[in-house]
């Protein structure tokens, strides 16, 4: 069922004539269920949600468990449910493990709408950082700049199952076959853990001594690989870093040359729009159909867009931006 439709029948979730051309409701609570609450990108993310929530008089409740996995946050789309929550916002672990969960939220009129990291459900609004071929293919652009499009590369990501970075990592294979002499050798899974990530990373070395390059899309995996080439400095001879991170964490290895550029955008940013994006579904000012327009905040108005490639309406925040020495200084999230 388009989300069209179903906010017909959903008290939750629809929108009558007279809901669509008023205000925002306040006083609502809203559930953040991050991929995990030990990821400082995701701590940020959801202060930008819950900033958003606040300043619209709304209340939010952040709940997830510590590991990237669905089963740890079902117990919190369950805790939405029986709290009678008037949205949630969740950063899928897994594409499809959730869907049952969130039809049941869906079912008791509660506004589902994913940020960072998508689900395949139906009847939800996708928040994406940025057009999702964009951050896949630049990143392989921005690599193949530092390494003259030569030699063996890899792939450092979080969880298997993390919808964000096999979409991410799918436009990284395409946009590869632009560089001929640039070959992926291995994609590794650190699970946005330190020390999970820190062991695969080892493993690669190990396997792959003549590695040229390696792109970790995810914040907990750039800033751990970073962390290592800082204390093996001879590895940087011949391997290049990259991927998307914090600047905050990544601020130290940029500045000593261990890591020339990244890529990311302001995860608060990305969370206020989601914010905004929940607190007007829940109120019933939009439905989450494409063409519909909000604004959220200072961020200033957006539109939804028309679901593609197999997913369903979406928002993009804007284009990723690439850190380096010339700017890193300036941004301390």
């Amino acid at each position: 069922m388009a989300i069209a439709a179903m906010v017909a029948s959903m008290a939750g979730i629809g929108a009558s004539a007279s809901q669509a051309a008023g205000t925002l409701k306040s006083g609502q609570t809203f559930y953040l269920i991050p991929k995990d609450t030990l990821n400082p990108y995701e701590t940020l993310e959801d202060g930008g949600i819950a900033s958003a929530l606040k300043a619209l008089g709304d209340t939010s409740v952040v709940s997830s468990g510590t590991a990237d996995t669905a089963a740890a946050q079902i117990p919190s789309i369950q805790a939405a449910i029986q709290a009678h929550a008037a949205g949630i916002v969740i950063a899928g672990n897994d594409p499809t493990a959730l869907c049952p969960s969130l039809a049941q939220a869906v079912a008791a009129g509660i506004a589902v709408v994913a940020s960072d990291s998508d689900v395949t459900c139906p009847n939800h609004l996708f928040i994406n950082q940025a057009v999702t071929s964009t951050i896949g293919s630049s990143e392989v652009d921005l690599l193949a700049k530092e390494i003259g499009s030569k030699g063996q590369i890899a792939i450092l990501s979080a969880a298997a199952t993390a919808t964000n970075q096999n979409s991410w990592i799918v436009y990284m294979k395409k946009e590869l076959k632009k560089y001929p002499n640039m070959k992926l050798v291995s994609t590794v899974y650190g699970n946005d853990d330190p020390a999970t990530s820190l062991t695969v990373l080892q493993g690669l070395l190990s396997a792959y001594p003549n590695l040229r390059g390696i792109i970790s899309p995810t914040t907990v995996g750039i800033s751990t690989a970073a962390q290592y080439l800082d204390t093996h400095k001879s590895l940087l001879k011949h391997l290049t870093l990259t991927g998307l991170g914090l600047p905050s964490q990544m601020k130290k290895y940029v500045l000593d040359g261990t890591c020339a550029k990244f890529e990311l955008w302001n995860p608060i940013n990305l969370g206020q729009l989601a914010g905004y994006a929940a607190a007007n579904i829940a109120s019933g000012v939009i439905t989450g159909a494409a063409g519909d327009k909000f604004t959220a905040g200072s961020l200033g108005a957006y539109t939804v867009l028309p679901a593609a490639g197999g997913t369903g309406p979406s928002v993009v925040l804007g284009p990723p931006f690439v850190f380096d020495k010339t700017n890193i200084a300036k941004f301390n999230f």
